[in-house]
């Protein structure tokens, strides 16, 4: 919009004016497209592994195995219903965060002053702005005394800046000093804050999480198509009826499905999140709770996020023949204690932690606020028959005051404050003559939390390299950064480039696109990235991130972008996310081996016995009974007791998928171990030697995943009471099933008991083999590297 006429709504808007520009420009709010909840259902059944469990559960409808067609449509809405649950959890904790932030705004309608709900805000609105109030829109500032704003959380900057009649104040920023009528000039997407949360809209991930689903998902789906053609050949060639070909189908395409992956890696991760919500530590997307396990790089927001965005008093300048806590003293008689402004809160605070010094009994005359025109407070004190005055401000200012004594000293003193990104603060009080004398020059900046630098050193110990981004100047950013031991190379945004981006140990003068920008190549470069922040600013960033952070206070449009939202201050939580993301990463690593075998093992038994015996090992009822008592009780893996990794977690699928196919052939060559003792040397029928088979890829089966749960021997670490109990009680299940006879041919209890022993013997030889594979894979990893 153009320069709007100040006289021409001096009165303000008029109820018909409002709702014609409400019909044009719409609410003063950024738009939201609000998901359907039934198609975001819907999507859960879409993608390879949903396609795969469909098609088993058409081919069942096809050939009437109604039974296999209603268990199976069971299992495909248990994985939707759990995935979609959590989702929707997580979206109404945010949606309950957003309705505690809504604004009210003071406007003038037909000539009358009202206060309003800001989203009802439209361009020309004469609205009133005070201390402590949060501008609701873009405005342009009328006639009266300048303010100052704070808008740390739309441009970083630590310290509020001022604004006088005429100059633009943007929605979202925060009036420090002062009050002032103002002509709104932009309403919701179209303000600055909109502006920035476009970039929010244009920042969209695939997690690494969806990614590994899907490569898993792909590789079961190729070697059952591989497996279906081949015998749909050796059918056609051997004549076989087309029932008994879709029959095998059925079988192979049930065997092929991992049914229960997607709902135990999403409860893995919900169980993540739940611990994570104790800590008060909002997930808003569950994904982000694997991608926190291998993030390498931290990109932290230094006000409000490394610092506490609250300005403190560091070191005092004292002119000749004047103490330290006499300076403190008169500033903090030229303050207001119980004011919102940032330097009065931080002098009077400092004064009170600084030595006692008292000159007598002293009372506040007359006390004169912080003027932008001026650029200083004063206070005129009485101390008994006498009166004097205090003043702190400007230190050119105070200098100008006092005639530039001692100018060469003091002048050092700023400078050497400036280049350490000090704000400087003089300050100086009146003689008997009424005269000014300087008493000093105080020093003032935003100190890190309390726990910035702990969970630095903590994140490095984690293999997490710390980059701090921030709207400061750059000598503000060095200070910080030396604080907190970050490192000396820090460069101005202006100098932003692929090169230093990875190099670099911070940036200054960060505006949002800078910060998008920064995130997009570190994963160019390869890196997970992780981005705390608590402004409008932030949002892009937080979005394009692969696991962004909301500290404590953060804005609105930071936490809606964010995946996970902090409810207290500090960041050492953001520690205890990574550690327990690793454990969610070993626990879906240890599931997604175990499932990959498992699927294999089943699928090559059942090919070569239909292949080379024309004889199917396993019925389909016996598929779906190991599905349910196997995957139900692998639940409980959310729940396994791991030891996190001090590096980062990548999904290796080179790693997983050999690992997986080695234990899926040694599977497959022990199962023809037993079905030749059955056959050949016990001589059992066919009916047996399927019950004998059933009982026996359920025992190893679930033996499997105490193979794939450590990365070590299967005894470097005792697994979860639940996990081991779950297995117990399946396995028994499986065994009473298969002795009972209960959908198949009972099986005698000494047969049961040789199974149990023999799958306990090559549980032994698979975690060996696991051991020796990893060490060839890690051989040939090292190898690369030194090539």
């Amino acid at each position: 919009m153009g320069q709007v006429s100040t006289s021409s709504v001096c009165g303000g808007l008029r109820s018909d004016e409002v709702a014609s520009r409400l019909q044009r420009f719409g609410p003063n709010a950024l738009p939201e497209e609000a998901a359907n909840p039934l198609l975001r259902f819907l999507l859960y059944f879409w993608g390879p592994i949903p396609w795969m469990i469909e098609a088993a559960a058409a081919l069942s409808a096809l050939v009437r195995h109604w039974e296999d067609f209603v268990i199976i449509l069971a299992l495909l809405l248990m994985n939707a219903g759990v995935g979609f649950w959590e989702e929707f959890q997580a979206g109404n904790a945010v949606a309950a965060l957003k309705r505690t932030l809504a604004l009210k705004a003071r406007v003038k309608r037909d000539g009358d002053w009202t206060s309003i709900p800001a989203a009802q805000i439209v361009p020309d609105d004469l609205i009133h702005v005070r201390l402590g109030d949060i501008v609701p829109a873009d405005a342009r500032l009328c006639d009266g005394d300048p303010i100052e704003v704070d808008q740390s959380t739309l441009t970083g900057e630590s310290l509020p800046v001022a604004r006088k009649p005429g100059d633009i104040v943007y929605s979202g920023s925060i009036v420090r000093q002062g009050e002032i009528d103002a002509i709104v000039t932009a309403t919701g997407a179209h303000t600055y804050f909109g502006k920035t949360a476009k970039l929010v809209e244009s920042a969209h991930t695939v997690s690494h999480f969806q990614r590994a689903v899907l490569k898993i998902g792909n590789y079961l789906i190729v070697i059952a198509l591989l497996l279906v053609a081949l015998i749909l050949a050796v059918a056609l060639v051997r004549g076989e009826s087309l029932v008994e070909t879709l029959q095998f189908a059925l079988v192979l395409t049930v065997a092929a499905v991992p049914v229960a992956m997607p709902a135990v890696l999403s409860v893995t991760m919900a169980v993540g999140a739940r611990n994570l919500a104790k800590r008060q530590a909002i997930v808003t997307r569950l994904s982000s709770m694997e991608e926190m396990a291998g993030i390498d790089v931290l990109c932290a927001d230094k006000t409000g996020t490394l610092t506490g965005n609250a300005l403190t008093l560091g070191e005092t300048f004292c002119a000749e023949g004047v103490q330290a806590n006499e300076v403190l003293w008169a500033a903090a008689r030229a303050s207001q204690e119980a004011s919102a402004d940032a330097i009065d809160a931080a002098v009077v605070a400092g004064s009170k932690q600084a030595d006692a010094f008292s000159p007598g009994e002293v009372r506040v005359a007359r006390f004169h606020p912080f003027d932008p025109v001026r650029k200083r407070s004063e206070a005129e004190l009485e101390d008994g028959a006498r009166s004097y005055r205090v003043t702190k401000g400007a230190p050119q200012v105070i200098m100008d005051l006092c005639g530039h004594a001692d100018e060469a000293r003091v002048a050092a003193a700023i400078d050497e404050f400036a280049a350490r990104g000090y704000r400087a603060l003089g300050v100086a009080r009146t003689n008997d003559d009424g005269s000014w004398r300087l008493l000093g020059i105080l020093s003032l900046y935003d100190p890190p939390r309390g726990d910035s630098k702990a969970m630095i050193e903590a994140a490095r110990a984690m293999g997490v390299r710390v980059t701090m981004v921030t709207g400061d100047q750059l000598p503000i950013a060095r200070e910080t950064a030396k604080t907190l031991g970050l490192g000396d190379r820090l460069f101005d945004a202006a100098q932003l480039s692929e090169a230093n981006v990875e190099a670099a140990d911070g940036f200054a003068q960060v505006f949002p696109e800078h910060k998008f920008r920064i995130v997009e190549v570190l994963q160019k470069h390869g890196h997970i990235v992780g981005m705390t922040g608590d402004g409008v600013n932030d949002a892009p960033a937080l979005k394009e991130a692969d696991a962004g952070i909301a500290v404590s206070g953060a804005t609105d449009a930071a936490r809606a972008a964010a995946a996970i939202v902090l409810m207290t201050p500090g960041l050492s939580v953001i520690v205890d996310a990574i550690r327990e993301s690793r454990k969610i990463f070993q626990r879906m690593i240890s599931y997604a081996t175990y499932r990959i075998a498992e699927t294999i093992r089943v699928l090559l038994f059942m090919t070569l016995s239909i292949l080379v015996f024309r004889f199917y090992p396993i019925t389909v009822v016996m598929i779906v009974l190991i599905a349910l008592l196997n995957d139900g009780a692998i639940l409980s893996i959310a729940y396994d007791r791991v030891r996190y990794s001090n590096e980062p977690e990548k999904w290796n699928m080179r790693e997983v998928l050999t690992i997986a196919t080695v234990l899926g052939i040694a599977g497959v060559i022990a199962s023809f171990g037993l079905f030749y003792l059955g056959a050949r040397m016990l001589h059992l029928s066919r009916d047996v030697l399927q019950s004998l088979m059933y009982l026996k890829l359920s025992v190893a089966g679930h033996l499997t995943i105490f193979v794939t749960r450590t990365r070590g021997a299967f005894w470097s670490s005792r697994p979860a009471g639940v996990l081991l109990g779950a297995v117990i009680v399946t396995q028994v299940l499986a065994t009473v099933i298969a002795i009972g006879g209960f959908f198949m041919t009972p099986l005698d209890w000494r047969l049961a008991l040789g199974v149990w022993g023999y799958a306990l013997a090559w549980f032994l030889v698979n975690d060996r083999l696991k051991l020796a594979t990893r060490r060839v894979l890690r051989g040939e990893a090292v190898r690369r590297r030194l090539a």
